[in-house]
């Protein structure tokens, strides 16, 4: 380096005198020899003056370079950093973006607004969410006459609050509400005043460490099917627009108290402590019954709808549920015990009884075709089960001996989903609940449910009352899209259609079927209702 810098100062012009090359001199006196010399040295010395000049000049270039090749590696690793600074920053205003930050905890808002409608080949007199066991048979006038409503009322708001404790320890609380509520002042006629409602309202703690996590207050039912997991949030629903769902698909949303613990993220068991509701069917023969029932559900009280009841239930429906994500997949497997209540006379002693019930479901969630094609499909079989269907086929009937009898049902879904694109999704999707009959005969007197001594002679012609009509099985063939037309910076719009086909078969009765009449006793009429509905959806999602 040091020979390079001397040649560049020597190039520049550095050595303002010239130096010669001297040929040997001729000879002269020794006067002349005497000045020449003279002249030589001093010559050398200004060459050694010059020499020495240029090497404290080499020396001061060098002292420059090392300094600025100090400062450009300082430079350098400074870049680098603030590099590595603005793409944690990003990354973090990335994963952040969506949420406000007040006193410590991180605040997500979420939801979606809908303009939506429905179009139904039979009069239910329902709004967005379909009645599927009032479904009207031939006999009701409004099974002969469409049904057209426009809403507004799935629209959804949601807010999520977390904070971190430490690193282990993580706490959130959650809050989901829709306008699907209906007081007695709500209607369709001028400013419809339909109410907010409660969807999930629930607080939660987890522990990661230990794996544990705690869950209180108002959520789906643990026996809903996740995607993965068993946390909150992670439910998977059908895509469909109806917000009744699809019969055959096992849900709830109610209060409940739920511990799960997690092995790795991949294998779950939880248990969940869940508010108690019954559903009853009371035969048209009831009063002629040998015992009567004295109470088994009441007119609701303070902070209900009086216009409403409720069932008397003293212990909590209890769900224990095992989970698994291998690498490929979701499955899951679970349990629902269940108590019923109720209270009535015999000679002139009144008594509580309890019977008990419940069942066992599974699930599973397949990627078919990696992020194109998902297959998913659940179950359950059991005995009172029927408020955990989207059907809200009835839990349990009466025994002559003023005993609750729960009814067997069981209930299937299985559904596709194709991810066309990054903004088509197409599903086709079927389910079903049935029931098993549970009758009883006290004499003559027909009891129970779907037996075959009660009267559907009538249920096929309209205006005529004779029509006991137990729903055996409810079933339905649903298909539709979601297209996102907008996905940017602020937010998703999107609209979706969907059109399904749904029955209603009664158990078989006495009388008629399809106009045509049978022996008394032979149990021809199996009437059936259908329902063709189409619905359309448009949404906005902002956050």
């Amino acid at each position: 380096m040091r020979s390079k810098l001397l040649a560049v100062a020597i190039a520049a012009g550095l050595g303002v005198t010239s130096i010669h090359v001297m040929a040997d001199p001729a000879p002269a006196s020794s006067s002349k020899t005497s000045t020449s010399q003279s002249t030589q040295a001093a010559e050398i010395e200004a060459l050694k003056a010059q020499l020495q000049a240029l090497q404290a000049k080499v020396v001061e270039l060098e002292q420059r370079t090392d300094a600025q090749s100090d400062i450009n590696v300082s430079t350098g690793q400074a870049v680098e950093t603030v590099q590595k600074q603005v793409a944690a920053t990003d990354a973090q205003v990335k994963k952040s973006g969506d949420k406000l930050s007040y006193k410590g905890v991180n605040i997500t808002l979420g939801g979606f607004l809908a303009a939506e409608s429905v179009y139904r080949s039979a009069q239910e007199g329902a709004d967005i969410a379909s009645n599927y066991s009032a479904i009207p048979y031939k006999n009701v006038q409004t099974a002969h006459m469409n049904e057209f409503r426009m809403s507004a009322r799935q629209s959804r708001l949601s807010a999520l609050v977390q904070g971190d404790v430490s690193p282990d320890t993580h706490l959130a609380g959650y809050i989901e509400m829709d306008f699907l509520g209906g007081a007695q002042t709500a209607n369709s006629n001028e400013s419809n005043s339909f109410n907010p409602r409660m969807r999930n309202v629930y607080m939660t703690a987890d522990w990661d460490t230990s794996g544990l996590h705690l869950l209180a207050g108002q959520n789906w039912s643990l026996l809903t099917l996740s995607s993965k997991g068993m946390l909150p949030r992670n439910e998977l629903t059908p895509p469909q627009i109806d917000a009744q769902y699809i019969p055959g698909f096992t849900w709830a949303r109610q209060d409940q108290i739920r511990l799960v613990k997690d092995w790795d993220k991949t294998y779950w068991l939880g248990i969940s402590l869940e508010n108690p509701q019954t559903t009853f069917y009371s035969s048209p023969n009831l009063a002629k019954a040998p015992v009567q029932q004295t109470a088994y559900n009441i007119t609701a009280g303070s902070g209900f709808d009086s216009a409403n009841t409720l069932s008397l239930n003293h212990i909590p429906d209890v769900i224990v549920k095992f989970a698994a994500d291998p690498g490929y997949g979701h499955y899951e497997v679970f349990g629902v015990g269940r108590a019923f209540y109720n209270r009535y006379a015999i000679n002139g002693s009144y008594q509580n009884h309890d019977t008990w019930g419940g069942g066992w479901g599974l699930g599973v969630v397949l990627p078919l075709i990696d992020k194109t094609l998902d297959w998913q499909f659940s179950g359950m079989d059991g005995k009172g089960i029927g408020r955990y269907g989207s059907a809200q086929l009835s839990d349990v009937t009466f025994s002559p001996n003023g005993n609750i009898a729960p009814i067997k049902e069981n209930m299937l879904l299985t559904g596709l989903t194709w991810h066309a694109n990054s903004d088509v999704d197409v599903y086709l999707f079927g389910g079903r609940e049935q029931a098993s009959k549970k009758d009883f005969n006290n004499g003559t007197t027909a009891l129970g449910y779907g037996n075959p001594a009660y009267n559907n002679s009538g249920c096929d012609i309209a205006g005529n009352t004779n029509c006991v009509g137990n729903a055996r099985e409810i079933w339905q063939g649903t298909a539709g899209f979601w297209w996102k037309f907008y996905q940017g910076k602020f937010g998703k719009m999107q609209f979706g259609a969907q059109y399904s086909y749904t029955q209603k078969e009664a158990f078989p009765g006495q009388g008629f079927i399809n106009g045509v009449s049978g022996p008394v006793g032979n149990g021809l009429a199996s009437p059936k209702a259908t329902e063709n509905m189409f619905f359309t959806s448009f949404r906005y999602y902002p956050f």
